[in-house]
């Protein structure tokens, strides 16, 4: 698969990674023999990108990458995680430099490592100034226990004040046919201040998908339970939406998931990496196919067309999910 830098200084990274948050049962249970077998099957397919957090499954997803990582060994593995989250009820943002520093020790012994590639702030907590985050995350640095941070889900004008004390490695944000937002001024300071661009949730969840799973269906504690684009009647009609761009893939002989992680790859003069999440290999394979799709000028234009900006009804996250995430434009 092909690699790029993350960014102007950051770390070679495949051109598609791994999100990995679905393995710890985010949207259904899933067993650690079969979450191997999914990390394998990545693995053997080029993925060099692999990204975590401390809260997803609390802790679970990165113990089973550290038993994974120590068990295979892979040189050249390129390996993210994240802190800030306070999962509550009610959630809370806490980015202290106390707070960081020690979800990041915890993170490290999951992960079965000493030192962690990249290390992002999780979300935006007003309280903490930028470039006071920016100073904790230099001195982390410094200390050998990460070699760059990024921020997830903060607006441009955040990420300049931050990237003023200390160069920002990569901005983690949601991107995808239906989550437009980074087109309004995220992607285009991340290529100006030479910081990489990964979108998460680049198949919006698994709607662009052509095995949709109906939300009567939902494992208990899917996350999308609670998401307003995935609730009665917004649901049916986002799929309704959706219909004519699943027609326009079959008719190219191509997947769902294919195309629409095509058209991600397509954006940003192709210096992006998106993190799909799964918990199936199938699933996985149509998500890398991608990097073999060249999108003309006319499809593109064809895509625009059938799922134009905004298409999507609700918004990308319920209340009580939104601490911390900036918004913009």
């Amino acid at each position: 698969m092909k690699q790029l830098t993350l960014g102007a200084k950051g770390p070679q990274v495949s051109q598609i990674g791994l999100g990995c948050m679905s393995i710890a049962g985010a949207y259904g249970p899933t067993t650690e023999a079969q979450a191997f077998a999914l990390l394998d099957a990545a693995w053997e397919a080029g993925v060099t990108f692999y990204d975590t957090a401390n809260i997803y499954g609390m802790g679970r997803s990165e113990e089973i990458l550290g038993r994974w990582m120590a068990d295979r060994r892979p040189e050249g593995l390129v390996l993210a995680t994240k802190a800030s989250i306070i999962p509550g009820p009610p959630r809370e943002i806490d980015n202290s430099a106390t707070h960081l520093r020690s979800e990041l020790e915890g993170s490290l012994k999951r992960l079965g490592l000493e030192r962690v590639d990249l290390f992002y702030a999780h979300r935006r907590d007003a309280r903490v100034e930028p470039e006071v985050l920016a100073e904790t995350m230099a001195a982390l640095v410094r200390e050998g226990k990460i070699d760059g941070y990024g921020v997830s889900e903060w607006s441009p004008a955040s990420l300049r004040r931050a990237h003023a004390v200390h160069p920002v490695t990569a901005v983690q944000s949601e991107y995808s046919l239906w989550t437009r937002q980074p087109e309004l001024g995220m992607i285009q300071a991340c290529e100006a201040l030479g910081v990489g661009f990964v979108p998460f949730s680049p198949l919006a969840r698994g709607i662009l998908t052509d095995d949709v799973q109906q939300p009567v269906d939902y494992a208990k504690g899917d996350f999308r339970t609670r998401n307003p684009r995935f609730l009665p009647g917004s649901f049916e009609r986002n799929m309704a939406a959706i219909a004519p761009f699943r027609e326009f893939a079959a008719a190219r002989g191509t997947a769902t998931a294919t195309l629409a992680m095509a058209w991600v790859l397509a954006q940003g003069n192709g210096q992006m990496a998106p993190i799909p999440g799964t918990r199936s290999i199938a699933h996985l394979r149509e998500c890398l196919a991608a990097a073999e799709v060249k999108l003309s000028a006319e499809d593109l234009a064809e895509i625009a067309r059938l799922l134009p900006a905004g298409f999507a009804e609700g918004g990308r996250y319920a209340e009580a999910q939104t601490a911390g995430v900036e918004s913009y434009g």
